[in-house]
């Protein structure tokens, strides 16, 4: 598992990873885990005997997904504090081996598939750029750009399609160098799609 920010984000890559926080029960005892407590505070919350309760602690603990933060002493015992070691998490295509999504797969840019499969390598990508930038104490240099825009008609949304495409064509020939000496590539992704529609009520209490 790679870790984008150990307080914020993390990224599963591997598919027995993925498939111990998909699990029902330790997904659930992992979305508990956002704050610190203890295996018998768990118990108590869902109902669990410690001893199964134990069994999926230590299959999160030991793929990374939570990890002691503290150890109390209670008499004779010693009590540990668990905690998830992210905020929330992210499975990467890599996790899926060669069922993960491609662009070269989707081919046609214009589909659903090809708009996944690019997202789906953006994780990929800056995961593991970003365990290799965390082991060398750097950073990445990033830029998201992320905005809502709302067409009038059809042939507006293809307007701005056009000029959108013109104006990313424009720049990368402004800015590409492919002799410069020590100049590195960096990926350009634009992806735009319709928003999901949220399920709204009017004034009269009718669906719409």
């Amino acid at each position: 598992m790679r870790g984008i920010s150990e307080a914020n984000l993390a990224v599963i890559d591997r598919a027995d990873t993925a498939s111990a926080a998909l699990h029902p029960k330790r997904r659930a005892l992992l979305a508990a885990l956002a704050e610190p407590e203890s295996a018998a505070g768990l118990s108590r919350r869902f109902g669990l005997p410690r001893q199964r309760l134990n069994y999926h602690l230590r299959a999160l603990e030991r793929h990374g997904l939570i990890e002691c933060v503290e150890e109390r002493k209670k008499g004779n015992c010693t009590e540990r504090l668990l905690r998830a070691t992210a905020r929330s998490f992210v499975i990467a295509p890599q996790a899926l081996g060669a069922l993960g999504a491609t662009p070269q797969a989707a081919q046609d840019r214009f589909s659903a598939s090809y708009a996944i499969a690019v997202a789906a390598r953006t994780v990929q990508e800056v995961s593991t750029l970003e365990q290799a930038a965390r082991a060398a104490k750097k950073r990445i240099a990033t830029l998201t750009i992320d905005a809502e825009v709302r067409f009038a008609t059809a042939e507006r949304r293809a307007a701005f399609a056009e000029e959108l495409s013109g104006t990313i064509a424009r720049l990368v020939a402004k800015y590409h160098d492919d002799e410069a000496h020590g100049g590195r590539r960096f990926r350009l992704s634009a992806l735009v799609h319709p928003m999901p529609q949220l399920h709204t009520k009017d004034s009269q209490g009718a669906d719409r």
